[in-house]
């Protein structure tokens, strides 16, 4: 199964090439992280609606078992969701993640990644957080952007798109 990609209706959404908008997020251990911060080491920001639930335990250890090879290629791993930091202590602490999650309550950043709006699950419509995600290169540009991703299988089919 392939993962959709940006239709022109997409409006808001980031493409290849375009500046990634910086942020300061602060982090389940308490710590703010910004993206203006990691500038010279390539980013890969994910999105996830909400921590603790199957899809996005499955999507966040995907990731956690992955890092070493990412690491290796240079990639520093965020994942970014609406929870307050108190959810993403208790996520990281349960599922020993080991890499930053950065709390979105407001969904700013969301927004201006394109990771917030109307979506279809189960046939209804709601508003929230897509699944999503963004791999930033070393200038803060974007290299890759990645919309309404299936979380099982999501990581695999990442690193092979980026070689790693």
């Amino acid at each position: 199964m392939t993962e959709q990609k940006n239709t022109p209706d997409d409006a808001g959404r980031l493409s290849a090439g375009d500046a990634a908008p910086d942020f300061s997020l602060t982090s389940a251990d308490g710590s703010t992280v910004s993206l203006k911060d990691l500038r010279g080491q390539k980013v890969i920001t994910y999105f996830y609606p909400k921590a603790s639930t199957p899809g996005c335990t499955t999507e966040a250890c995907d990731f956690r078992d992955s890092l070493q090879s990412l690491v290796g290629a240079g990639y520093t791993v965020l994942g970014i969701s609406p929870d307050p930091v108190s959810a993403l202590e208790k996520f990281a602490d349960e599922q020993d993640l080991n890499f930053p999650l950065l709390s979105d309550e407001g969904h700013a950043v969301a927004e201006a990644y394109g990771a917030w709006g109307e979506k279809k699950n189960y046939g209804k419509v709601s508003v929230g957080l897509i699944r999503s995600t963004v791999v930033i290169d070393e200038e803060g540009t974007v290299e890759l952007a990645q919309y309404n991703v299936k979380a099982t299988g999501h990581v695999e089919r990442l690193r092979t798109k980026l070689g790693v």
